[in-house]
């Protein structure tokens, strides 16, 4: 079994990556819910692309996108983790 050091700066640079990231999805959030007051039912379903004006179409999918780079960090950290743990380097 391999002891691993836990460093004091090591927790803070992990904090702060988690906040930038809970920060994104906030100011993302607070752009979305520009389409929640002006959303109208005669352009199609509530969260069809047909329904979005362009702003509103490039905030959607930027959130996606962001959504996609957090899966993509987690499956990464945990391929870290787990060689960390397997094979000891």
């Amino acid at each position: 079994m391999v002891k691993t050091k836990i460093r004091l700066i090591d927790i803070i640079y992990w904090l702060a990556i988690i906040a930038a990231d809970i920060f994104v999805f906030l100011i993302i959030g607070l752009l979305l819910m520009g389409y929640d007051d002006s959303y109208d039912n005669s352009k199609g379903e509530y969260w069809s692309l047909a329904s979005m004006n362009t702003t509103e179409k490039i905030i959607y999918i930027c959130y996606n996108a962001w959504i996609i780079l957090n899966i993509i960090g987690l499956a990464y950290i945990g391929r870290k983790i787990y060689r960390r743990l397997k094979y000891g380097t």
